[in-house]
């Protein structure tokens, strides 16, 4: 149980780099707002042999309030700020007898807060743009909640990501515009977490006159396997270290009236240790600046 848990904040993190608009800030003045729900329901996970093993129905939900503006053309202030999250487990009871074991538990409170800046390191409008950007990771979620302290809507730790994007936009034919980016980034984490080298490539194209936008990701998380164990992280017991994953991830995004659009996506993990084997998905709304009415 302690070891499955360790995919709610990884995940939750993770997603919240993948949002990060690429190699190109916003323009001045400009903005992304999107508003979410996030979530993952898993029954078994990747132990840390990387095999698979069976679990208590566990999930979180969080709903997220993501932004991006451009303070200038080349500088880039983003929010991502879980303003609520639910991790609960379900009831446990025996195979044989079906008697309960032990009772499910939950636990609603504020997610880990994620505030970043990206800058342009080449001018706007470069044929391959490069930007590089960093990520503070606030412990603003609950890392031990519930009866048995087994609970978190975060991981008590401040961490720092840090990582250089770039990539180029380009078209399919004579209607079709279209992109693709690849990132590596390292992330610093304190009280005990192991540090995590991170990589990954998104390619990206526009149908129905650019109202449609159709997104593949591919995205791994190395440990470099410097943290403690679980037995000696006392301030967050449930959390295991040394975690890894290659995952990839599936996103619609749909313009419905000027601004304004709707998204939906899907992602999940096929190697990993010490992860949920399980989908995560996220629908939203969202309204951008950049697009003309």
């Amino acid at each position: 149980m302690k070891h499955t848990l360790l995919v709610f904040t990884l995940l939750t993190l993770f997603t919240t780099t993948l949002q990060a608009g690429g190699p190109w800030p916003q323009a001045r003045g400009k903005a992304y707002l999107k508003l979410s729900e996030w979530w993952t329901v898993f029954d078994q996970h990747y132990t840390d042999a990387g095999l698979l093993d069976p679990n208590v129905t566990t999930g979180i939900f969080n709903t997220t309030f993501y932004a991006e503006y451009g303070v200038t053309n080349r500088f880039t202030t983003i929010i991502n700020a879980p303003l609520f999250s639910r991790n609960y487990v379900n009831n446990l009871r025996s195979s044989t007898t079906g008697e309960l074991i032990q009772s499910g538990d939950a636990v609603n409170s504020l997610g880990d807060i994620d505030l970043g800046i990206k800058y342009g390191l080449t001018k706007p409008g470069s044929r391959f743009p490069v930007a590089a950007t960093l990520i503070l990771g606030l412990p603003t979620g609950r890392s031990v909640a519930g009866i048995q302290d087994n609970l978190q809507t975060g991981d008590g730790e401040f961490n720092q990501i840090l990582q250089v994007e770039t990539g180029t936009s380009f078209r399919l034919g004579k209607k079709v515009n279209s992109y693709a980016s690849v990132y590596l980034g390292a992330n610093n984490r304190s009280n005990g977490f192991s540090e995590e080298l991170r990589y990954g490539v998104e390619w990206g194209f526009g149908l129905m006159d650019q109202r449609l936008w159709l997104i593949g990701r591919l995205n791994s998380v190395e440990s470099f396997k410097n943290g403690e164990t679980a037995a000696t992280v006392t301030s967050t017991s449930i959390f295991a270290n040394n975690t890894e994953f290659s995952g990839v991830g599936l996103e619609a995004a749909y313009y419905i009236k000027g601004r304004w659009g709707i998204s939906a996506s899907v992602a999940g993990a096929f190697r990993g240790e010490i992860i949920a084997a399980a989908p995560a998905y996220s629908v939203g709304v969202f309204y951008d600046l950049n697009k003309t009415n």
